[in-house]
Formats: C-alpha cells, structure tokens, sequence
C-alpha cells in the first residue's frame, strides 16, 4: 500500500512538473513612456513565435515610464529581465552598477538599437507660429513643452538636439551656444515627467505653440484618431539629433531568473524583418536595408548629427551635460 502512494506521488508530482514546464517564467520588460503601442504590437508576436518554438506559453509584463526613472526603479530593486530604452547613459547606468554586462552594446546589432528616431515638432493647425527650425523655438513669441530631461530620455535627445544645432551654428562658441539652448528651456512652460505627459500637456491642455518629442511620436499623435480632430502639423527641422534606442538583457535579473535565453531571444526578435516593417508603422527609421530600403520615401530629410562624434562618449556627454551641478542644471536654474 505504501509503495503505491510513493508511486502515485511521483506520478502526480511529474504531472505537475510537467505542466509547470509548459508554461515559461515570465519577463518583465520595461521601457519609455510612449512605447505602450508599439510593445503592445510586438509581444504578442513574440508570444505566438516562442510559443511555435518551444511549446510554451510565455508572458510578458510590461513597465512604462521615462528612462530614468526605471533605471532608478531596476537600481533599487525592481526585477526586471530586458530594458529597451530610448538612451543610453540610463543602460551604462545599470552597467556600472553591475546589472548589466559592461559591453552590453555589443550583444546586438548596430550598438544594441534596433531602430531610430530623431526630435521633430508638433505645431497646431496652420503653423500659426510659422514655426520651421530650432531657431524659432528661441522666439519671445513662442512657447514650447517637453519632458523633464532629468527624467526622460526623449527629452535629454530635445536638449542634445538643440546644442548641436546651436554648436554647429555657432562654430563651436560656448557662450552663444549656452544663450540658446537657455533661451529654448526659458521658453518651456511645461516640464511633464515623460512624453506622455508632455503630449496630454500640449494636445488636450492647449499648452504651448510646439511639442517637442520624437519623430515617430509627433506623426502617430498627428495621425491617432485621439488627437487628429485637433489637425495638428509635423515639423521636421532640417538639422536635428540622431535618437538610437538601445536595449539590453538585464544579466542580474535573468541569471536569478533563469530567463535569459527568452529575454535574449525576445531582444533578437527586434531586429527581424517583420518587426522592423512593423516599427515602421509606429514611424520609426530601422536599420534592416530591405525595409529601409521599402519605406524611405516615408521620412523627411533630415541631417542627423550624432552627439557622440560632436561632444564625446555617452560618459563624457553624461558628465558635461546631465550630472548634477553640470550644464543643464546651471540652465534650468536660470530660468527665472
């Protein structure tokens, strides 16, 4: 009698086991705050691939937020496996604290970014500010809103963007190119945490003449059926700032998790040619020359700059520019 309920046990408890196998650990992905369409489009995707795959059923939380506040958020704790990011210095900053490998842009193509973007402005029906390059964002007349950029990734590319115009026009004088850059954070009159914020702040607040945000953002709110009763207009500067976003396995989590073949391939799956033809959708520029190739006559021209060939590596750019006490904050304290 005893050898049977041994034997039933053992039964039961491969069963359960079994089932449990069926059914992969879950992952955690956390990203920026006006991603939630496009992960929305891609993890289910990802889903059905694994599951065709491997047989199990897998799934995928998601964490919104600006850049560096979830970097913060991972620092202090939260259990997240992948991070697909719109900047770089929030990844080097879980790498140098050990989170995440050291040469973390060398595990996926083109430096970790699977796609994109550059800063372009939302301005509202006619242009009334005939509003066309940065150096109408400096106007006494104009009134411009974008995130916080001691929060947000899209907004630190804002403030990067606007240097380098102002670098380039000014041949690399210092002081002129501190008076502009100024002269546009005096001119905001919102600082929302993310871009969520700063789009709810301009299109159903009424506030400001020009959203400042990325490219892909400023055409899906121009053509989203939530905001295209306010008719708005996308305008692409001419000069403006290369935005990658990087992405990257959080090796801590997945190691405690034992996720990281699923995170690995989840972050793979990226540079595909379905996902990138459907990054393109959400407006993105991708790398895969096939479908670069396919919807080039969708983008405007644009001269991208790369901050790193202009004011050094991401470290150098972290330190001079978004350190406490450094550019930015001796900008931001001038406003008033």
């Amino acid at each position: 009698m005893f050898k049977k309920v041994v034997l039933l046990t053992a039964a039961a408890a491969t069963l359960l086991t079994g089932a449990a196998q069926a059914q992969d650990k879950p992952i955690l992905n956390a990203s920026y705050d006006v991603a939630r369409e496009v992960f929305a489009a891609i993890n289910p995707k990802f889903q059905a691939q694994w599951k065709a795959q491997t047989g199990q059923d897998l799934k995928i939380d998601q964490s919104f937020a600006g850049t560096s506040r979830q970097a913060q958020d991972i620092l202090q704790g939260k259990k997240v496996d992948t991070v697909t990011f719109n900047q770089v210095t929030d990844i080097d900053i879980l790498a140098k604290r050990g989170l995440v490998s050291k040469d973390w842009q060398k595990a996926f193509p083109n430096n970790a970014s699977p796609y994109y973007s550059t800063i372009a402005f939302l301005v509202r029906k006619g242009n009334p500010k005939n509003i066309k390059s940065w150096d109408d964002l400096v106007r006494d007349d104009v009134k411009v809103i974008f995130p916080n950029p001691k929060t947000s990734g899209n907004a630190r590319y804002t403030y990067l963007g606007a240097w380098l115009y102002a670098n380039e026009k000014f041949k690399g004088d210092q002081t002129k190119t501190k008076q502009f850059v100024g002269k546009l954070l005096h001119n905001v009159v919102n600082f929302p945490t993310g871009g969520r914020g700063a789009t709810v702040a301009f299109a159903q607040n009424n506030q400001g003449d020009a959203l400042l945000t990325f490219e892909s953002e400023v055409i899906n709110i121009a053509k989203s059926d939530e905001f295209k009763s306010g008719a708005y207009e996308i305008v692409v500067p001419p000069v403006s700032v290369l935005a990658e976003f990087p992405v990257a396995v959080v090796d801590k989590v997945v190691d405690e998790k034992g996720t990281r073949k699923v995170a690995t391939a989840y972050l793979n799956y990226e540079y595909s040619r379905e996902i990138q033809l459907l990054l393109t959708t959400f407006n993105y520029r991708v790398h895969h020359p096939d479908v670069a190739k396919v919807v080039a006559d969708r983008y405007a021209k644009v001269r991208l700059i790369d901050p790193t060939k202009v004011l050094g590596s991401w470290d150098q750019i972290q330190a001079a520019h978004f350190a406490g006490g450094a550019m930015l904050d001796q900008l931001l304290s001038q406003r008033n």
